[in-house]
């Protein structure tokens, strides 16, 4: 969750107005105001007046800067949200960026606006900066979906053009940098090159934005132009843009930017956009822009959730107290969210909103009607006591996650096309290498061993944890299941070494088991078993195929078996009641 950093003096200067002086914020008050903006108070520096506030919340960007929780805070206080008038609709603007064909191939959308009137203070710059980063990082997913640019609008001569250059082409000074560079050699020297040159795919066409001039005002999502992009303390007049690759998240920055400037006394004018082709907000578009929607609530769902009856009257002046545009009808509430937030995606985000703009001690609480006890299930019991039995055997157990990648969990395993190797897939996915989940426990086994090549042999590692099985049979597709996996690595280790550590396991576990041989792609032919339990097969056990220890860089010989606990438990005597 994010942790920004705030002043006590600005946020009471964001709360009481630029021009008054009003009584000082006491910690306890202060404590009790950031329950509206889930936030918690993590540090206080009394000389300097410094907060540290950690957001529970990841949907509320505006919340991340001392502007929005001020904002927040003020409109419950004043009962509702003063009006923007730059989003008003069919505004004219008076400055223009244009958007040039081919930049679908690499970063496509952009907004932005000016703000005019408010003298940048220091405290102001740092809020600035840090809501930049906090967006860009987080919001932004490393500046991959979000980068935004502030600069001196003195310096601009409008349009701006924002357009695709060859890397060589374009020279300029960035920022952190003495010397004029081109843009292929920030991507290989500047550090923000470095860090963030790999979200751009396309290598031989690079964004850039220049004014009509042909000054350059920055290579996103990497790097602002020293000269324009360098905003300092005093500067009053500013250029804010966002770029990106989604355009609703795109709108949503500027417009978070817009409304924390006209907190601060800026007054705002909005950018035209203009696209080559049409845009789900349509080819001309204007930013700062409220591209929220009006979502109808039952207010019998909403007490049903709360468990209070509330009526029209409470709810709407509720939501009306957190930011919401609100109308009541008979028996629901029609609700639109302020143009900085675009987190309404269920009637519960609505409900959650309620209960936190009426604050969680007006509601009565109800003690449990039933007394019940708690213990350990039966499968927590074997694994617990599984557990011990491998650290006594001398094994070290290791814990991992339960994704993973099917390079990891299927081809690197030999099991491409094979039953074995099937896996439940993640949808839309933000990394390949956290796809699918795992459906057995030795690749973990193996990806530690891989990293381990340099510490003293003989490696003994075992894992006792979750795995996901397909199967069609059951109603979600798939069935979690606890698996147990051992693995052994030295020069010498062979499979009867594995197989004492599995014999004296379910000895003490006090369930009799066969092996049955198994052609298994993972292991050596000949050198594999299936583990069956009262005629039910439980798991496998062998010598790993070097094909798999050579696909994961494994240069010693690995001895394996990977037993399912979770079947173990329902059958034969119960774990409990052994020594």
């Amino acid at each position: 969750m994010p942790t920004i950093t705030i002043f006590q003096d600005d946020l009471e200067s964001l709360l009481t107005g630029h021009h008054k002086v009003g009584p000082g914020i006491t910690m306890a008050q202060l404590e009790e105001w950031l329950m509206l903006v889930k936030g918690e108070l993590k540090g206080h520096n009394s000389e300097t007046g410094e907060l540290r506030i950690e957001l529970q919340d990841s949907n509320r960007p505006d919340l991340w800067c001392c502007e929005g929780i001020a904002r927040q805070i003020r409109i419950k206080q004043q009962g509702r949200l003063k009006p923007y008038p730059f989003f008003a609709k069919n505004q004219k603007s008076p400055h223009h960026l244009i958007v040039k064909p081919g930049m679908e191939q690499v970063r496509p959308y952009v907004a932005a606006c000016t703000a005019k009137g408010y003298r940048v203070t220091e405290k102001g710059l740092a809020q600035l900066i840090q809501t930049q980063e906090k967006m860009a990082d987080i919001f932004g997913r490393k500046r991959k979906t979000v980068s935004i640019g502030i600069y001196q609008l003195r310096s601009i001569t409008f349009p701006v053009t924002y357009e695709l250059v060859k890397p060589d082409e374009v020279r300029f000074t960035p920022l952190g940098m003495e010397a004029a560079m081109t843009l292929s050699e920030m991507l290989m020297v500047h550090p923000k090159g470095l860090e963030y040159g790999p979200i751009l795919a396309v290598k031989h066409l690079l964004p850039i934005l220049r004014d009509a001039k042909g000054q350059p005002l920055s290579f996103p999502p990497i790097i602002n132009s020293r000269e324009i992009g360098e905003v300092r303390v005093g500067d009053e007049e500013l250029f804010v843009e966002v770029t990106g690759t989604d355009l609703p998240m795109v709108v949503l920055s500027l417009n978070i930017f817009a409304v924390n400037l006209a907190d601060r006394g800026a007054t705002i004018e909005p950018v035209e956009i203009q696209y080559p082709t049409s845009t789900m907000l349509g080819k001309r578009v204007t930013t700062p822009q409220d591209f929220g929607k009006l979502k109808t609530i039952r207010i019998k769902a909403i007490e049903r959730a709360l468990g209070q009856e509330l009526g029209e009257t409470v709810v709407k002046q509720a939501l009306e107290a957190y930011g919401y545009d609100v109308s009541a009808e008979k028996g629901s509430v029609k609700a639109k969210l302020p143009p900085y937030r675009h987190d309404l995606m269920h009637t519960m985000d609505v409900v959650e909103d309620v209960a936190v703009s009426r604050g969680y001690a007006e509601f009565t609480p109800v003690m449990p009607a039933q007394f019940t006890v708690g213990s350990l299930s039966e499968i927590e019991q074997v694994s617990d006591r599984s557990r011990e039995l491998m650290v006594g055997l001398g094994f070290q157990e290791i814990i991992s996650n339960i994704l993973g990648s099917p390079d990891h969990y299927s081809r690197f395993m030999r099991l491409d096309g094979t039953e074995w190797g099937r896996t439940v897939d993640v949808d839309n996915i933000m990394s390949l290498s956290f796809s699918c989940l795992r459906q057995w426990m030795l690749p973990s086994l193996l990806r530690i061993e891989a990293a381990s090549s340099r510490a003293f042999y003989p490696h003994r590692l075992f894992e006792a944890g979750d795995v996901a099985i397909p199967d069609r049979t059951h109603e979600l597709g798939s069935r979690t299941e606890t698996v147990l996996g051992a693995l052994i690595a030295h020069a010498t280790t062979h499979f009867s070494e594995i197989h004492s550590c599995l014999d004296v396991l379910l000895y003490y576990l006090g369930k009799e088991y066969s092996l049955e041989p198994i052609q298994h792609p993972s292991f050596l032919e000949g050198r594999a078993g299936r583990i069956v339990v009262s005629g039910k097969p439980l798991g496998v056990i062998g010598e790993v195929h070097p094909e798999v220890l050579e696909r994961w860089q494994i240069a010693m010989p690995v001895v394996a078996f990977d037993v399912n606990l979770s079947q173990l438990a329902m059958v034969g005597e119960s774990v409990s009641s052994l020594p």
